[in-house]
């Protein structure tokens, strides 16, 4: 990680210091995935069978888990696991349930009542990433809050594994939270197949779940598409700010920086410390936590795309943190909750020395999926109400419209709307009182 004083930067160089990495050459990029999804949705199936066999080294018959395959996963769970699928279970339904919304109705003016009524979605497709970290978290993440919400088609897909087979933790969470419908694949072409479905996988009204730059790209290609399936959010490579003061423990903000880094290699750590004497301890104790961290290799690179800001006054680092708008933001400073309502942009927010990020990820019941690349400008994360809409109500009684007509009918003219005038204008000439 670089370590750079913040004040000797100009403006041009402060910003690009929070610039994300490249994921990917930009065109390279689009056009690649682009390609996938013509080819998922012309050939179904068979496209995404070809796309494992090339992208993941695997031939895949049956697309489709069965659930006696989940069943077994769970049985052959070790007690201790499943105590930790469950309490991390049980603390992400308290949190999601809390947050079911509930319908309202107002009266606008005398006899026009109007409310607002929540409904699930038809269906959600659930990315799980896979691979190398098969992130059994975010089944839970996405099946629970979704479950709440009353979505009655959950649709899971997930990359298999060298052996051609989903994660046995994976298996063994989806069935803890009762899903019917989990399926191989992963990438572009995965997402591909739950935004325009398959012979065997159906489409989804909205799909969810965080992924690579291949997976953000096709999520964001489907949702511009003249109906196209909707996503949860912009969520790509993982990233993470911690505010340090120095009373911080360089241990803990460490272990907070290269429990993200570990993600993935594009994945960005920044560190905003008040001294260039807390950014050498950092540095030294990153670099002793790194030596036996299992996934040193991503680590690594992604510790590159990394730094160490020194901004020693408190409103400047405020000031950082707000502008480039973290997934996480963990404020390890003195009285951390009198800085919270001065924090505009962010995913999730993680305050005090014994509030590792990890707990987020897993148990304490908040969501992890979250707005990367600075979407949490104007995203937040993924909740009950992601897998929810609303619909308006309206109920004019005769005198209702009696006492909001002229308004109506003088819009309508100055709009030159004829129609719309005497919509209202044939109502109050008739006699009908009901």
């Amino acid at each position: 990680m670089r370590i750079v004083i913040w004040d000797n930067l100009d403006t041009k160089s402060q910003q690009s210091v929070l610039t994300r990495p490249s994921a990917a050459a930009g065109d390279r990029l689009i056009h690649s995935v682009n390609s996938v999804l013509k080819a998922v949705r012309a050939d179904g199936d068979a496209a995404l069978r070809a796309y494992t066999k090339r992208f993941d080294g695997v031939d895949i018959t049956d697309l489709k888990v069965p659930q006696a395959d989940m069943k077994a996963a769970w049985d052959a769970l070790a007690a201790p696991d499943k105590a930790a699928l469950q309490t991390a279970k049980a603390n992400i339904e308290v949190f999601h349930k809390a947050q079911l919304p509930k319908a309202f109705e107002v009266e606008t003016m005398p006899g026009v009542m109007c409310r607002r009524e929540p409904r699930p979605i038809d269906s959600a497709g659930l990315y799980i990433p896979g691979g190398s970290a098969p992130l059994v978290s975010t089944l839970l993440m996405l099946a629970i809050p979704a479950k709440i919400a009353g979505v009655q088609k959950l649709v899971a897909i997930t990359p298999p594994g060298k052996d051609g087979k989903v994660n046995s933790n994976i298996l063994a969470a989806a069935y803890l939270c009762g899903l019917n419908n989990l399926y191989i694949g992963g990438g572009a072409q995965a997402i591909a197949a739950l935004g325009y479905g398959t012979q065997t996988i159906p489409k989804c009204a909205k799909i969810f779940g965080p992924g690579n730059a291949y997976v953000a790209q096709a999520k964001a290609q489907i949702s511009t598409e003249m109906g196209g399936s909707a996503i949860d959010l912009p969520a790509g490579p993982s990233e993470v700010m911690v505010l340090a003061d120095d009373q911080a423990n360089p241990v803990f903000v460490a272990s907070d920086l290269l429990s993200q880094a570990e993600h993935d290699p594009l994945a960005q750590v920044i560190c905003v410390c008040a001294s260039q004497e807390f950014s050498r301890a950092l540095a030294l104790e990153i670099a002793s936590q790194l030596e036996s961290l299992p996934r040193k290799d991503i680590a690594v690179q992604a510790l590159t795309n990394g730094y160490i800001l020194i901004a020693p006054e408190r409103d400047t680092m405020i000031e950082i943190a707000n502008d480039y708008a973290p997934e996480h933001l963990i404020v390890q400073m003195q009285n951390p909750e009198e800085i919270l309502p001065e924090i505009r942009n962010a995913g999730s927010v993680f305050l005090g020395p014994w509030t590792p990020e990890a707990v987020g990820d897993y148990a304490s019941g908040t969501n992890h999926t979250l707005p990367t690349y600075g979407a949490a400008r104007s995203f937040s994360g993924v909740g009950t109400e992601s897998f929810m809409k609303f619909i308006s109500v309206q109920t004019l009684t005769r005198k209702g419209l009696e006492n909001i007509g002229p308004c109506v009918e003088r819009l309508a003219s100055m709009e030159g709307l004829e129609a719309h005038r005497r919509a209202i204008s044939l109502r109050l000439k008739s006699g009908a009182s009901t």
